[in-house]
């Protein structure tokens, strides 16, 4: 049960947990609204790139009859036209049903996103069915710093057959002054 267990978080930490599942993307739709903070005009664009990640067991697993929790460190380094990196936090579950498990994340990202510059969180909620992936990982609301204030948007998550990220990351920023 243990190396079932260690495979299967294996699974979730090398597989989906690293802002994707496999090659599937999710897209999210998302409100290009303003906000009342936010009445500049509004420029939505792309960014792509890749990213290495390295997630760190933290504490032991919670083991118990059907599920296995665990928690883990973030910490990812963005190329491209995202350049910056990230740190945070992770919690999973991993079923005894192969291919069945969920994780939530938050990771706040500091760097440069096509020239401007600050900081903002990711929000991670995803969960896998029997091989079958559900993903959402949306920018936090009003969590843009600097030249990111006002930032919205949502990333879909590549894995090549070699196991390299890459990203794409759509999202829309007040144009700038």
């Amino acid at each position: 049960m243990k190396n079932r267990s260690s495979a299967a978080v294996n699974l979730i930490v090398g597989g989906c947990l690293c802002l994707g599942f496999g090659s599937w993307g999710y897209t999210r739709t998302r409100s290009n609204s303003a906000t009342p903070v936010q009445r500049e005009a509004v420029m939505t664009t792309h960014a792509t790139g890749t990213f290495e990640v390295k997630l760190t067991p933290q504490g032991s697993e919670d083991k118990a009859e059907g599920s296995t929790l665990a928690r883990l460190s973030i910490e990812k380094h963005f190329h491209g036209d995202l350049e910056a990196t990230a740190q945070g936090q992770m919690l999973t579950a991993v079923t005894d049903v192969k291919g069945s498990a969920g994780y939530v994340a938050i990771e706040r990202v500091s760097g440069t996103l096509n020239g401007r510059s600050g900081t903002f969180v990711f929000q991670h909620s995803s969960t896998l069915t029997r091989g079958a992936p559900h993903q959402s990982v949306t920018v936090v609301p009003d969590s843009g710093t600097g030249e990111l204030l006002g930032l919205t948007g949502s990333i879909i998550v590549i894995i090549a057959a070699d196991g390299k990220h890459s990203y794409e990351f759509t999202y829309s920023l007040p144009e700038a002054p």
